[in-house]
């Protein structure tokens, strides 16, 4: 988007490909790349505990080089792992471990680990964000310092103290005029930092004399910029919301060598220059090499009016010298008067909010500078809300980046999400073909989900979201992860609200669609207990709702074939709470038929079903097999649920009442009113169950039931059903039991159709009609 190239990209027009998101991303993730995120989870694949500390350690015989170890660092420093004097302590090794550029952006160190990583004779290091620093860290960065080129101090790094007294004790023990011995400096940055002695920053900037780069956004007190004439490298100052510049701007002007200046403001007291003009000229009159000035929220444009003829060419009056020699970029965003929608402003790069190109090469200005990015995620939101946006790909880069480094921004993640939810609904088709990008903006909504998951908004934004994604296909990855923010939003935030429905309908889609294995771990992180919750909370207020009919078609989903999970909704008390929600809402359809199913998955295990013999739940099975609740549904489960209980025997049948020849006669009166064509509202992964019930000739009643599934299913749904009754031996079981002398005429008719289903299915001779259907 910002240069001339021969290479565009397809899915941003008039861009080149190496700005978009997806033309840079879609390849295959990177086999290094899964080996670092696979590390940085299982850290003991490379490491041990010592003894004597208990901190890890590299396992004996490991060397790691430059390029792994700030690799290691780095992809731990992006992920929700923490680094700390426990991760910290894997490069105190300075034989085995080597570092050269460290950055930090969220940290719990501690002077000690600082120590550590600065012994490896840094090159450049980064820290924001590591609120555990105290001043003791100046000492180690001192002794160390010879090899820093690079040194940034960002936010929530407090290091140095207020009182001027402990300045001066820490200066006279070390006997020198300085408070960085750091004498190779190239680029500092200092941020953030109030109320400090006068002298600070002329002892602080005093003998970094190779000073290329200089930042020092929202500092104050810095008088009158005077200590800063011995700079003569200088190429870059930020002054980002730095007061009093019109007092600085004589120092500043001495500085020839600067190429970019940056003196926006983004509050209120420091907007208004009072001679802006003049100011504006100084600055590029006296500055012969600027080539990048950002004067964002200033009022340093002036009004857009001529003040002169000589204003001719620029709608800037304090840029005419630059008409003919344009800066490579200009920041004008929220600049006063609306300067950035100006016709004639000399600059090949504007950062502003007048169109889309504007909006994004703000983000990636102000990408640091949380109070301005929000701003102008709000600005992209609005845009892909209500207008037709050309730059997707990279647009889709800036929120991912925006939201990944501001993890604890709340409203960074509430506008990032929203953003996302417009570029991921209009680029179906190209994430589809882009697996490695869809996969980093999940990864990215669930990051800020996990850590803001009491916010609503934010949790009702990434549902959302995640509900334009093929669920579970795409989410797999993530499952885990995906399951634990769902868990939350049914049971930690408010009751009936948006978010919680819309996170029970994507865990009952994951509890669905996924096999075994994952659904014993959901049970195992809590989707049993968090539903029945649900259903204990809607039960004391007399509320049947499509909340709480969901609650049992995910746990009717996640017992499936699970005996672990049917093991917990028996001892989280299921069966009391199955008994109440038929005696409070016994007209409600589906969720009888959720709850039928659920007991239906219970009954098929052989060691359960004993908790299922009690003259209580016999006799509501037996009343359920005359019911016309959503078809033949709610009849059919509780067939199934008898069948099972009965499969194993008279003896186990130890209650008088109901009597079970009474039971089983009642079931053969129902199976005989049910249609052999009727749809069903049911899905079998396996016919395991089924076909035990098969084998079953001591009680034929049970295989009654059995072969009148496998009949009706492969007559309904032949193209989904034929096939799994071969696969799964059925075939041979049927002509065993139409062969053997014992199951009634009914039961063998009933086998017969089956297989009859199955050639016809087979033989290509099936109605297409029935088929289609």
């Amino acid at each position: 988007m910002l240069q001339d190239t021969n290479s565009k990209c397809r899915h941003c027009p008039n861009i080149p490909s190496e700005a978009c998101c997806f033309c840079n991303s879609s390849a295959t993730e990177k086999l290094l790349d899964l080996c670092f995120n696979y590390i940085n989870k299982k850290l003991e694949s490379i490491c041990e505990f010592t003894g004597y500390s208990g901190y890890l350690k590299l396992k004996d015989n490991i060397s790691l080089p430059v390029e792994i170890c700030e690799k290691l660092l780095s992809v731990r420093s992006q992920s929700l792992q923490s680094i700390d004097s426990n991760f910290i302590n894997i490069f105190k090794d300075t034989n085995n471990t080597r570092l050269k550029r460290v950055r930090l952006r969220k940290s719990k160190i501690l002077d000690h680990d600082l120590e550590v990583l600065l012994s490896h004779q840094l090159r450049e290091l980064e820290l924001v964000r590591s609120k555990e620093l105290t001043h003791n860290c100046i000492k180690h960065i001192s002794t160390y310092g010879a090899s820093l080129v690079t040194l940034i101090i960002g936010d929530d790094v407090n290091i140095f103290p207020l009182s001027i007294y402990a300045f001066i004790d820490i200066h006279d023990n070390c006997g020198q005029n300085f408070i960085f011995n750091t004498p190779n400096l190239q680029k500092f940055a200092l941020k953030n930092c109030h109320g400090l002695p006068d002298f600070f920053y002329q002892m602080l900037l005093n003998p970094m004399n190779k000073l290329t780069h200089l930042d020092l956004s929202n500092c104050d007190s810095l008088d009158n910029f005077t200590y800063t004439e011995h700079l003569t490298s200088l190429r870059t100052l930020i002054l980002y919301n730095v007061s009093n510049i019109d007092e600085m701007l004589p120092a500043i002007c001495k500085l020839k060598t600067l190429t970019h200046l940056d003196v926006s403001q983004s509050k209120d007291d420091n907007r208004k220059f009072p001679d802006p003009t003049a100011t504006l000229t100084a600055f590029v009159n006296n500055l012969p090499q600027l080539m990048s000035l950002d004067i964002s929220g200033t009022n340093l444009a002036g009004t857009g009016v001529s003040e002169t003829n000589e204003a001719r060419g620029s709608d800037i009056p304090g840029l005419i010298s630059r008409v003919d020699n344009p800066f490579h970029f200009l920041g004008l965003y929220e600049t006063m008067h609306a300067a950035c929608f100006r016709h004639d402003i000399p600059s090949k790069l504007i950062a502003g909010n007048a169109n889309e190109e504007q909006i994004l090469i703000s983000a990636l200005a102000y990408m640091d500078r949380t109070d301005m990015l929000q701003k102008v995620l709000n600005e992209l939101f609005q845009l892909f809300r209500f207008e037709t946006c050309q730059f997707v790909g990279q647009a889709l880069d800036v929120v991912l980046e925006s939201m990944n480094r501001h993890l604890d921004e709340r409203h960074i993640q509430i506008s990032g999400s929203a953003t996302l939810f417009y570029i991921v609904k209009g680029t179906d088709r190209e994430l589809h073909d882009a697996i490695h990008v869809k996969r980093k903006v999940i990864s990215t909504l669930l990051n800020g989900m996990s850590v803001h998951r009491y916010d609503e908004t934010m949790m009702r934004n990434g549902c959302l979201t995640l509900c334009q994604f093929k669920i579970p296909l795409d989410v797999l990855f993530e499952y885990e992860r995906l399951v634990d923010v769902l868990l939350y939003s049914v049971h930690g935030l408010t009751s009936e609200s948006f978010v919680q429905r819309i996170g029970i309908y994507l865990l009952n889609s994951l509890a669905c669609q996924v096999g075994g294995q994952q659904k014993v771990r959901l049970g195992e992180l809590g989707a049993i207990n968090k539903m029945i919750w649900l259903i204990s909370e809607r039960l004391e207020r007399g509320h049947c709702d499509d909340v709480l009919e969901v609650a049992w078609s995910t746990m009717w989903n996640v017992t499936d074939e699970t005996p672990s999970n049917c093991r917990k909704f028996l001892e989280n008390n299921g069966m009391e709470y199955f008994l109440s929600c038929l005696q409070s809402f016994p007209e409600k359809e589906d969720l009888l038929r959720n709850m039928m199913g659920l007991l239906g998955n219970v009954a098929e295990v052989k060691e359960l079903r004993h908790y299922l013999i009690t003259p209580e739940y016999l006799s509501v099975f037996s009343n359920l097999l005359n019911s016309n609740c959503d078809g033949i549904e709610v009849s059919y489960n509780a067939a199934g649920v008898i069948s099972h209980i009965a499969s194993d025997g008279p003896d186990v049948w130890t209650v008088e009442i109901p009597l079970r020849q009474q039971v089983l006669d009642r079931m053969i009166s129902a199976i005989e009113s049910w249609d052999l064509s009727s749809q069903r509202n049911i899905n079998y992964r396996s016919f395991e169950p089924i076909l035990y019930l098969v084998k079953i000739y001591h009680t034929p009643e049970c295989q009654r039931w059995a072969v009148w599934a496998l009949a009706n299913l492969t007559k309904v749904y032949p193209e989904k059903y034929c096939h799994l009754v071969e696969k799964e031996g059925g075939l041979d079981l049927l002509k065993e039991l139409i062969a053997h002398k014992d199951p009634p005429l009914a039961n063998k008719q009933l086998a017969e159709i089956v297989i009859d289903n199955c050639k016809k299915f087979e033989n290509h001779d099936w109605p297409q009609h029935e088929l289609d259907g």
